[in-house]
């Protein structure tokens, strides 16, 4: 093993370090590198370390024609392996605003990913072994066996999502009791694809679990909070399930992955974070963490995009960010409404072929057809004689309410009954 990485495990208690995969172990981010001797260099008066070209005012030597679309040309330099700190600074204070339940000596600093999806490679890279297990709800984001399943390596298994009109947090029950030794699982909410979010009741219910499971079990709880804040009823828990898990037990260590993808509407800015949280989190265990993910993310992709980041950190503290970001809201609010509307209406008429899951929140909202209907035979359907496009998982059609106008949700819905129809 590095020295260097031998020094960063020695900052955990052992329950941490044992949470670590034997990669994320020999994780460490070089301070005697590149990135580390060309940041002791920056103010320096002749600095010929990092591998980029500077004009002789010392500028970046960028090319007008790219430059007029960035933000500034000083975006056009490497941004620092862990993100460009004002941002990561700006993100923390909106997550303890967001999070009344998250106390700031309990988490580390925010580490900027390359998007959410990125994160979920970190995760899996820190914490999973080839072989071994992650818990998760069966309703999950398809990518996650790309990510986890073929890259990681990691064994998906799932349980039940829903009973009734709600969660099944019995079934996250039982499935943690199968468990012997380190426990991993990743919990997304807002859901994708059902697009459900849990009450109150359900998040608490969810948290008082696993923390029991933690007296026994050192455990890794990822939350993947991709759509968080997208949530459209008065009864769900606003937080995300990262705030109290984040200090709920010593031997519980929260995974909280976000960013502005989804939830700040810069879908191909790719601009995610990575944080952590633990009971016994001290500065130095913090400065361990963003260590290992920073050395993570410098074998992977090097770091983020800077000029991504810089627009992203001047949205953020723009004075009209809240004012659009609540219009953007009331857009998705009302077009949640309009599917809630169609679906009441026509409730009966509709039960004869398919009827919708539990949703409440995010993107997404999906219908479950009957046994006798192909999902992806409708789909193709729907594209061909409709020019209605969804999406097809298992025996479930999957509706992204966020992108069709509230007024065509009607039609919409009224084709996919007619492509139903006509399978019969």
């Amino acid at each position: 093993m590095h020295p260097e990485a031998d020094q960063l495990n020695q900052q955990f208690p052992s329950v941490l370090f044992h949470l670590f995969s034997e990669k994320g172990k020999h994780l460490f981010s070089p301070q005697k590198g590149i990135l580390k001797q060309a940041a002791e260099a920056k103010n320096s008066r002749l600095n010929a370390t990092i591998g980029i070209a500077l004009d002789d005012n010392k500028e970046p030597l960028g090319l007008p024609s790219l430059i007029k679309w960035l933000p500034d040309k000083l975006s056009l330099p490497y941004a620092p392996g862990t993100g460009v700190a004002e941002l990561r600074d700006v993100w923390q204070e909106k997550m303890l605003e967001k999070n009344p339940s998250l106390q700031l000596e309990n988490i580390s600093k925010p580490v900027v990913t390359s998007g959410l999806s990125h994160g979920v490679f970190l995760a899996g890279t820190l914490f999973l072994n080839e072989g071994e297990k992650i818990l998760l709800p069966d309703k999950f984001w398809g990518n996650y066996k790309m990510l986890l399943g073929v890259n990681v390596g990691a064994e998906l298994s799932t349980f039940p999502t829903f009973k009734g009109n709600g969660l099944d947090t019995e079934a996250l029950q039982n499935a943690l009791a199968t468990q012997s030794g380190k426990t991993v699982l990743i919990l997304n909410f807002p859901n994708n694809p059902s697009g459900y979010s849990p009450t109150k009741e359900e998040a608490d219910e969810m948290v008082e679990i696993l923390t029991a499971h933690a007296e026994t079990h050192p455990t890794v709880v990822v939350c993947d909070d991709a759509y968080w804040g997208l949530v459209y009823e008065d009864e769900i828990e606003r937080e995300s399930l990262f705030g109290k898990l984040s200090h709920a037990h010593e031997n519980l260590l929260a995974v909280k992955l976000d960013g502005a993808t989804k939830e700040d509407f810069a879908w191909g800015l790719r601009v995610g974070f990575i944080t952590l949280g633990n009971k016994n989190m001290t500065p130095e265990i913090a400065d361990a963490f963003e260590k290992k993910v920073a050395g993570a993310i410098r074998s992977q992709i090097s770091m983020a995009c800077h000029p991504s980041q810089m627009a992203v950190l001047r949205s953020l503290k723009s004075p009209t960010y809240e004012v659009e970001k609540k219009a953007n809201f009331d857009t998705l609010e009302t077009r949640y409404q309009a599917v809630r509307n169609v679906l009441e209406k026509n409730k009966d008429r509709y039960s004869k072929y398919f009827a919708p899951i539990p949703f409440n929140a995010g993107y997404f909202m999906c219908i479950e057809l009957i046994p006798e209907l192909n999902a992806e035979q409708i789909r193709q359907n729907l594209i061909r004689d409709f020019d209605t496009g969804v999406i097809a998982t298992d025996n479930m059609l999957r509706v992204a309410f966020s992108c069709a106008a509230a007024s065509d949700i009607p039609e919409l819905f009224e084709n996919i009954y007619a492509a139903c129809e006509a399978a019969r």
